[in-house]
């Protein structure tokens, strides 16, 4: 399902009215046959006001049927407020799975547009609009659905069958609902804007309010430390007293809408009884029909009140058809179709003349990189920051494709490799550690879930991590929090390395994987990564020169091209860039 949806907003980027149509192909019968079900159950509200008016006759005239018509009007509204309870539940039933079907499938759609969008474009997009768009923007396109499908059939069908009614029993009466509701339906627009002005400026103060209370939680301690404890409340009591303002004046603008409209809505059924009553006291119309149209009546002008209300949902929601869209035809995706499957990787690789440069910018930001890599090599670089150190890993990865020159990997072009592949063999530490709020088991075995209990003590001891487990009361089934903040920061690192070794790696990528630990941490991550990357190519950025003495060769990238590459022997005797770095660090 989640291809159709993205074929579906490819197709109609112009129309978000065509998308929403669209996303429900394959669920039309089912939302037919829940609109029949819809109609149905809704007899009740259209028959009571004829029933209604037919005892009311009954019971004024006192014909010799009186009795038997009450009878009569009393049992078809029972079997037809009965039948009310079966035909809601089919029409419930069909209407919700095909909405919540559509919600899921574009959540689906979206985690699935995620995990295919280049990691340059990702990178553009912030983490929180992404949130918003997967769970706020799907949540306002399933509210728009229920709005088009159900409360927009209802409205449709109460005012239709209202209007026509009313025409068939008194052309005079459907006139003057004609001209009545119009002066109704200004009223309310006249408050709407109002209310939407004001609303909308509450909710800006609601939102700059909440960005600062989650940046008031998280310098709690640096306010604390710094006794700054008193301006902290100062600012966001000044904050609060702007939301009790405009939360203030929104609620008097909605008192006033409310008891104007309703007043209105008064007015207009008065003048609607009396015109009525005054027709039934000429004899044009029943006693009983006096009812009826009353609540007709009542019946258009809701349906007129809540087309109006239903414009802004309206709008919110289409507004959020084409925020999900501008992800779902975003074209910076991986493209792994029809190119070669690795079925084994050997972990040599070639860079021939490579050069990258970021989309619509014409600087490259590396030039003419040219290396050769052996299978189980262990290759460092280093270099000042922004030298282009990452953007290569980044290369080797295959989160980016060279813009000049080629990689080779065991002698095959990575362009025409399917990457997927090649990393099923690769593994990454990365300096920052990316944990997920699970135990300490689920984060080392991540995509390995048929590891053996073995295999799992084995990797926990090289990577160092067994005695700091066994002294864990729950061991490894211990939860470390969110992004395993209940553990230190080398513990955080040794779990990242263990899950690189449970991969049993033919390539590992090492970013700095040491750099922001003390002495004795980095003693023993350097320990397990000495473990890891036996027999395994591996490419290292460092920054602290003295972790990589043991690297078969080192490569020096300075401004985008690597100026020195050897051993770490050869690279101090030749007293050039690399003997500048380490003496830096002496």
């Amino acid at each position: 399902m989640e291809s159709n949806i993205q074929q579906i907003y490819a197709k109609n980027q112009k129309s978000s009215f065509k998308v929403l149509v669209g996303l429900y192909k394959g669920n039309y019968i089912r939302l037919f046959f829940s609109a029949v079900f819809y109609i149905i159950k809704h007899i009740p509200a259209w028959v009571m006001p004829i029933a209604i008016a037919n005892v009311i006759n009954a019971a004024t005239n006192h014909d010799d049927n009186g009795i038997q018509t009450i009878y009569v009007n009393a049992i078809v509204m029972v079997v037809l407020v009965l039948q009310n309870i079966i035909t809601n539940y089919y029409h419930t039933k069909l209407n919700s799975y095909a909405i919540r079907s559509v919600e899921s499938g574009l959540r689906g759609s979206l985690i699935k547009k995620l995990q295919e969008l280049s990691i340059p474009y990702q990178k553009e997009l912030q983490s929180g609009r992404l949130q918003s768009k997967i769970m706020r923007d799907v949540e306002a396109v399933q509210t728009l659905s229920s709005q088009v499908f159900v409360s927009s059939l209802n409205i449709f069908v109460n005012l239709v069958v209202a209007l026509v009614i009313t025409l068939y029993k008194s052309p005079i009466v459907f006139i003057f609902f004609i001209l009545t509701v119009p002066l109704s339906a200004f009223i309310i627009v006249l408050f709407r804007n109002k209310i939407k002005t004001s609303n909308s400026a509450f909710r800006q103060e609601m939102e700059e309010t909440s960005a600062l209370v989650i940046e008031m939680i998280e310098l709690v301690p640096i306010a604390r430390a710094h006794a700054l404890e008193n301006q902290e409340m100062t600012r966001l009591n000044h904050r609060f007293q702007q939301v009790l303002q405009k939360g203030f004046q929104l609620d008097i603008i909605q008192s006033w809408f409310g008891s104007v409209s309703w007043a209105s809505f008064q007015f207009f059924q008065i003048i609607c009884l009396a015109f009525t009553g005054i027709l039934a006291y000429r004899g044009s119309i029943t006693p009983g029909e006096v009812v009826m149209y009353q609540t007709y009546f009542t019946t258009v002008v809701n349906s007129v009140s809540g087309i109006i209300t239903l414009i802004p949902t309206i709008a919110k929601g289409m507004e959020s058809v084409n925020s999900i869209g501008e992800i779902l035809t975003a074209g910076e995706v991986e493209n792994h179709e029809n190119k070669l499957k690795l079925k084994q990787v050997y972990g040599s690789f070639t860079l021939k003349h490579v050069g990258y440069r970021y989309p619509h910018t014409e600087k490259n930001i590396l030039n003419d990189i040219s290396l050769e890599v052996q299978q189980g090599e262990t290759i460092a670089f280093v270099g000042e920051s922004g030298s282009g150190k990452s953007t290569i890993m980044n290369l080797l990865i295959g989160f980016i494709q060279p813009t000049e020159g080629k990689i080779l990997l065991d002698g095959k072009d990575m362009a025409a490799i399917d990457l997927r592949t090649f990393r099923n063999h690769l593994a990454v530490v990365p300096q920052a550690t990316i944990l997920f709020s699970g135990s300490i088991r689920q984060n080392i075995t991540y995509g390995r879930p048929s590891v053996t209990e073995e295999e799992l003590e084995k990797v926990l001891k090289a990577a160092n991590l067994w005695d700091v487990v066994q002294k864990l009361p729950e061991g490894l089934e211990t939860r470390i929090g969110e992004h395993g903040d209940k553990l230190s920061g080398g513990q955080r690192q040794r779990i990242s390395i263990a899950r690189a070794l449970i991969r049993n790696p033919k390539v590992i990528i090492l970013d700095e994987a040491t750099s922001a630990l003390d002495s004795r941490s980095e003693k023993k991550i350097q320990e397990a990564l000495n473990v890891l990357c036996k027999n395994r190519t591996t490419f290292i950025v460092a920054h602290r020169l003295s972790t990589i003495r043991n690297a078969d060769k080192i490569a020096v990238i300075e401004n985008g091209r690597c100026v020195e590459f050897g051993t770490y022997d050869e690279l101090m005797t030749n007293n050039g860039k690399f003997y500048e770095l380490k003496q830096l660090q002496i």
